[in-house]
């Protein structure tokens, strides 16, 4: 029997968020999702206009997820780490699981420790004995090396690598094609600019960027 699922968010991320539903649900005789529709507080009329466009109803605000029955699932579509946060701390009070949503086309490691609402997208490589927090996002041709561990609500953004050995605190952003070396610590809340190369340890809630980034 297939499960209801919600997603959160009606903008792009939150439209991607569903391609890695149905890459999940394709081929199979039996879908493992059913998709309800999206939920979201101030979806702009273009974005609602482009979930119109996929067959799926915007059911309202995210307080609608209230009356969703018990068992009914969520899929946080949202690319911020502090908006995702805040975000999941309201949805957890009305008791709905988040579900882990791994793009058929990605790879993630037999050993990978993962908590709950991981989104992973198509090409995303995670190798060996990694640990993911609640929550993480982990975008299209990321790669993630052996014995990592990133926090609750890192986000990766496309093309982006981290090396062996990193910890990256909760609430992180790797920007697109940016690259942490082995062995370096993120902290919490920091963001990594686009392209930048991180070459020593970055400190909570900074911004770096640039090779090497500073």
């Amino acid at each position: 029997m297939s499960l209801d699922i919600v997603v959160v968010g009606c903008g792009g991320h939150g439209r991607e968020t569903l391609a890695v539903i149905h890459a999940v649900n394709q081929g199979l005789a039996e879908p493992v999702w059913r998709v309800l529709g999206f939920v979201d507080d101030h979806p702009s009329e273009l974005n609602r206009k482009r979930v119109q466009q996929l067959d799926l109803p915007y059911l309202g605000p995210i307080d609608r997820l209230r009356d969703l029955p018990e068992g009914t699932h969520v899929a946080v579509g949202i690319g911020d780490p502090r908006v995702r946060r805040t975000v999941s701390a309201r949805i957890d009070a009305y008791r709905l699981p988040a579900a882990n949503l791994v793009h058929p086309a990605a790879m993630v490691g037999a050993d990978t420790v993962a908590g709950e609402g991981l989104l992973v997208f198509a090409g995303a490589r995670v190798t060996t004995n990694v640990t993911l927090g609640r929550h993480v996002h982990l975008n299209q041709n990321v790669t993630v090396a052996h014995d990592c561990v990133l926090g609750d609500f890192v986000s990766v953004n496309p093309l982006a690598a981290v090396s062996g050995e990193c910890r990256l605190e909760p609430g992180v952003m790797v920007g697109a094609g940016a690259v942490v070396l082995q062995r370096r610590r993120v902290g919490a809340d920091a963001t990594i600019g686009a392209a930048a190369c991180v070459v020593r340890d970055v400190a909570a809630g900074a911004v770096v960027k640039g090779v090497p980034a500073r």
